[in-house]
C-alpha cells in the first residue's frame, strides 16, 4: 500500500513510480492541481450518542473537533479545538516568493496517507561538485500534519546527485529545522526569516562536506563511527551484543567498500564523505520498510531521519 495518495514532480520518476510529471516553471496554481492539493481542510465539532436503548440522545463533545477534507468530505483527524490547521495552499503558497523572485524551482509536492500529511520540496539553485564529478544540490523541504505525527516543518536538505541520497542540512547551533506546532499559528514569513533564506547554511554545509570528501579514513575509524552510529539508544557504542544493528552495520559496511551508487568515485572511496553517503544511501535506499513510501517517510521525518543526522554528526567529528 502507498502512502503517497497523489504527487507532482519535476525531473526524474519518483522514488514510488508514481505521480504527474510537469514541466519547469509552472504556476502554483497548476501544482495545486496536478500534485491533488487544491482542497480544504474543514473542521467539524465531534458528537457522540449516549445512553440505551439505541438511538439514545446526541452529545458533543467541546473541547475536540474533526478535520475533513473539503472535496471527499473523508475525516482525517480528531483533534484538540486549539488545533491550528495548516492548509494545502499554504504549504505551495510558501514558495511563491522563493520561486517567483528567488530563484527557487518547485521538484515535487504531493499528498500523503489520505491527506493527513503534506509536503513540497523545492531546488534551492545552490550546489556543490567534489572531485570526481560528485555534485550535491540543495533543497528546501516544507512538510506537515494534520494528525498529531508532524509539527509543520521547513528543513534545508540536500541531496546527491549519483544516488539520490538525502541529508539535513543543520543550521547552526544544532538546529536542524524550524518546527511550527500546531498549537502556534503558521506564520510563513517569520519561518522563512527563521531559515536565514540565504547563502550561510549552504556555504557552511558545502565547506564541511569538501572537508570529508578530503579527510581518509582507516579502518579502525570505520569500525568506531559504525560503532556509534548503530548503537541502540544511549548504548555504549561496541560492535557486538544486543545494543547494536549488526545487520545494518554489515549493509552500510558493504555500500561504502564498493556496493554504494558512487561508491568509488574520488570524492568517496576511503574518505569520510563515502562513509557517511553509505549511511544515507542505506536509509534511503535499503533499510528494512514496509514499503519504499515508508522508508521515505521515515528518511524524512522519522527514525530513518535520526539516523542520518546522527551519522552527520559523527562524521564532523571526523574533520573537526
Amino acid at each position: 500500500m502507498h502512502l503517497v495518495q497523489s504527487m507532482a514532480y519535476v525531473g526524474e520518476m519518483p522514488w514510488h513510480g508514481l505521480g504527474t510529471q510537469l514541466v519547469p516553471d509552472q504556476s502554483l496554481e497548476v501544482w495545486a492541481q496536478q500534485a491533488g492539493m487544491n482542497w480544504r481542510i474543514e473542521t467539524a465539532d465531534v458528537h457522540y450518542i449516549a445512553g440505551h436503548p439505541f438511538p439514545g440522545s446526541l452529545q458533543k463533545y467541546p473541547d475536540q473537533k474533526v478535520l475533513y477534507r473539503s472535496d471527499t468530505k473523508a475525516p482525517l483527524s480528531v483533534v484538540s479545538k486549539r488545533f491550528k490547521v495548516v492548509q494545502p495552499a499554504e504549504i505551495l503558497e510558501f514558495y511563491r516568493d522563493l520561486t517567483e523572485i528567488g530563484g527557487y524551482q518547485m521538484e515535487t509536492a504531493g499528498v500523503l496517507k489520505e491527506g493527513r500529511k503534506l509536503w513540497a520540496l523545492a531546488r534551492t539553485g545552490q550546489s556543490v561538485t567534489l572531485k570526481g564529478r560528485d555534485t550535491v544540490k540543495g533543497y528546501l523541504l516544507l512538510a506537515t500534519a494534520c494528525d498529531g505525527t508532524l509539527a509543520t516543518t521547513a528543513q534545508f536538505t540536500s541531496v546527491r546527485v549519483v544516488c539520490n541520497n538525502t541529508l539535513a542540512i543543520a543550521l547552526g547551533e544544532g538546529a536542524e529545522a524550524i518546527k511550527v506546532p500546531h498549537r502556534s499559528a503558521f506564520d510563513a514569513q517569520a519561518v522563512k526569516r527563521q531559515l536565514g533564506i540565504a547563502i550561510t547554511p549552504w556555504s557552511s554545509f558545502s565547506d564541511y562536506i569538501k572537508e570529508l570528501a578530503s579527510c581518509r579514513v582507516a579502518d579502525k575509524t570505520v569500525e568506531d563511527f559504525l560503532a556509534k552510529v548503530f548503537a541502540y539508544g544511549h548504548a555504549k557504542a561496541e560492535r557486538h551484543g544486543p545494543a547494536f544493528n549488526e545487520h545494518a552495520a554489515q549493509k552500510v559496511l558493504a555500500l561504502y567498500t564498493g556496493e554504494g551508487k558512487g561508491a568509488g568515485m574520488s570524492s568517496a572511496k576511503g574518505t569520510a564523505w563515502g562513509l557517511l553517503n553509505s549511511v544515507t544511501e542505506y536509509v534511503d535506499h535499503h533499510r528494512r520498510s514496509r514499503s519504499h513510501d515508508h522508508r521515505r517517510d521515515a528518511a524524512w521525518f522519522g527514525q530513518g531521519l535520526l539516523l542520518k543526522q546522527k551519522a552527520w554528526e559523527h562524521a564532523v567529528e571526523m574533520v573537526g
